[in-house]
């Protein structure tokens, strides 16, 4: 089952590929299930953002169309990570992950980096990742990364749970963070404005689903409350999209805790946003 938005069965055609990784190998939650995110964000993307009149198929697009060529690659196992996106940009074509827990995004990230140097990390999420006693899981992500990125130029968005490691290691790399306060005190235009700014040529997104308020994703693997709202995210991830981005992971949706399929929806839709938005 390929996700909605796919309108190509060619790799070679296709400006954007999406990839599904289920795989929570790497995980230390006490919610299980992120490997079973793949298959019902495609799952829901198909019964719920299509629509049938007859033997008619439509698709509820996003306002502005989709100009890109989307193909699905379908899922791969973890170990086929990095060949994989290497594979993507070496075409110049952006990939869109699916997990999976968030360790899925290390191996994207380094595999990327070595294609175009030391990104731009704009990282979404309501935890740092920032672990650095403990390596290679889904809590070391940013630590685990820092040779790949630009740190200067990196950013993390709507943390509000971090350890007290994780914070000294913010303030010892001088990791720039904005928080759902700073958004609820600046507004969205000026946050916009702040992480523009920040940004140098390679970006590339990492989004934890449970950087959302679980009041809009209740279905992630470490619900935090006080997130942000589903608009402020989608709006600054369209914005980074049309500004041009290397790449972009979606992870720790957990459909077993979800409501409805709520949350599997939502990043359906996102991607479904985003894809109209990049450039």
């Amino acid at each position: 089952m390929n996700i909605c938005w796919a309108n190509t069965d060619s790799f070679n055609e296709a400006d954007i590929v999406v990839v599904g990784i289920p795989d929570e190998s790497k995980s230390h939650a006490l919610r299980k299930g992120t490997s079973e995110a793949p298959h019902k964000i495609r799952e829901i993307s198909t019964i719920r953002d299509t629509y049938r009149r007859g033997n008619d198929i439509s698709i509820g697009l996003p306002l502005d169309g989709i100009t890109k060529k989307i193909y699905d690659h379908g899922n791969i196992e973890r170990n086929q990570v990095s060949e994989t996106i290497t594979k993507i940009v070496a075409e110049k074509k952006i990939p869109i992950a699916i997990g999976g827990d968030h360790s899925i995004s290390t191996e994207i990230i380094k595999a990327i980096s070595r294609k175009y140097g030391p990104l731009s990390l704009v990282y979404f999420d309501a935890h740092p990742d920032f672990i650095s006693s403990v390596r290679g899981y889904y809590g070391s992500v940013f630590y685990d990364v820092l040779d790949s990125i630009d740190i200067e130029s990196s950013i993390q968005i709507g943390i509000r749970t971090p350890e007290k490691e994780e914070i000294d290691n913010i303030k010892k790399y001088n990791i720039e963070v904005v928080t759902p306060f700073d958004i609820s005190r600046d507004g969205i235009h000026k946050t916009e404005q702040r992480i523009m700014n920040k940004l140098g040529k390679n970006v590339y997104i990492s989004l934890d689903m449970d950087v959302i308020d679980p009041a809009f994703a209740p279905g992630v693997s470490v619900p935090v409350p006080l997130g942000l709202g589903n608009i402020e995210v989608t709006y600054l991830l369209k914005a980074l999209a049309a500004k041009g981005m290397s790449g972009l992971d979606i992870m720790e949706t957990c459909p077993n805790y979800d409501i409805k399929d709520r949350t599997s929806h939502l990043v359906s839709r996102i991607i479904g946003e985003v894809i109209s938005s990049a450039r």
